[in-house]
């Protein structure tokens, strides 16, 4: 009977544990976009060598993109004599002709021997040259349309390849500058999103992330309440970060930052308010590389977080 006891305890604590471990904001998720670079592994920092990747994003996996279907081969087109059967029918009977009186020896037109063959030779190969006359002489008439996607002509340019590579400005990480003042605005935003996430405000939550990771919270929230659980994060304190990448797409500014941050990190049951996971009087640590984004002239907000 003990033993059955404990296996269903087991059995409770194992069902609890993924709903509670690391319940902090983005807190084991590795989802959003990173723009061009969704899939591309962010470049290593003393604070976070190693980055897990993106595992949930709306930005598609351009390197598994399928490969767009080849056109169909175009249809052969007819030649000369199956556009042309006049002249193939007269052709044919001439040789037809020539063959004919040569086993009934009479020759063409009535001559006998190597005389008979010899002319209908020159009339074949005659009658030959005037049809390649003919065929050159309408393959450089003027004017005749071209087939699609022939490519230009000798005196038609082919028209320069459009640019798909994002502007990068001088400055660090080779790519965007990021001021003192945006490292001030990358705090100020871990501490505003836990906060956010701990009042289940999605209102405030909207102003500081993008709508792809606002959905992400949204479900997370939504996961704790059909459990009965609610999580609070409070006193977070940035302990070390440093800039991983930043760079511009577009009107699109981007910078990918990795932080180590301390907090108290608490997930209670609404029932009777008992704690579940955390401690209330300690601190804990975590280190996350999260990448922001902003439009020209405006305020940065979240747009993706990864697991170190």
């Amino acid at each position: 009977m003990k033993i059955k006891h404990l296996m269903a305890a087991f059995a409770a604590i194992v069902l609890l544990v993924p709903a509670v471990a690391d319940a902090r904001a983005g807190g084991g998720t590795n989802n959003g976009s990173r723009g061009t670079k969704t899939n591309q592994a962010p470049p290593p920092t003393q604070t976070a060598p190693t980055a897990k990747p993106i595992e949930r994003s709306t930005t598609p996996n351009q390197q598994q993109a399928q490969a767009a279907p080849r056109p169909a081969a175009p249809a052969a087109q007819p030649g000369f004599f199956q556009r042309h059967p006049f002249l193939s029918g007269l052709m044919g009977g001439l040789v037809g002709a020539g063959l004919i009186g040569m086993l009934m020896g009479g020759g063409f037109g009535g001559m006998a021997g190597i005389l008979s063959l010899l002319i209908q030779a020159a009339l074949i190969g005659g009658l030959v040259f005037l049809v390649l006359r003919l065929v050159r002489g309408r393959s450089a008439m003027p004017g005749e349309m071209r087939p699609a996607y022939a490519g230009p002509t000798p005196h038609q340019a082919a028209a320069p390849m459009a640019r798909s590579t994002p502007t990068m400005l001088a400055g660090s990480t080779a790519g965007l500058a990021i001021a003192k003042e945006d490292f001030e605005a990358f705090e100020a935003i871990l501490g505003d999103v836990q906060g956010a996430y701990s009042r289940g405000d999605l209102g405030r939550l909207r102003t500081l992330a993008t709508p792809e990771m606002l959905g992400y919270f949204s479900e997370q929230l939504s996961t704790n309440a059909s459990r009965g659980l609610e999580n609070k994060v409070e006193a977070v304190k940035l302990e070390q970060g440093d800039l991983s990448e930043a760079w511009r797409e577009g009107d699109i500014d981007y910078a990918t930052v990795a932080m180590r941050f301390s907090m108290t990190d608490v997930t209670r049951r609404l029932t009777d308010g008992a704690v579940v996971e955390g401690n209330p009087t300690a601190r804990s640590e975590a280190t996350e590389i999260w990448t922001f984004l902003r439009s020209r002239g405006g305020n940065w907000i979240l747009s993706a977080i990864q697991q170190a």
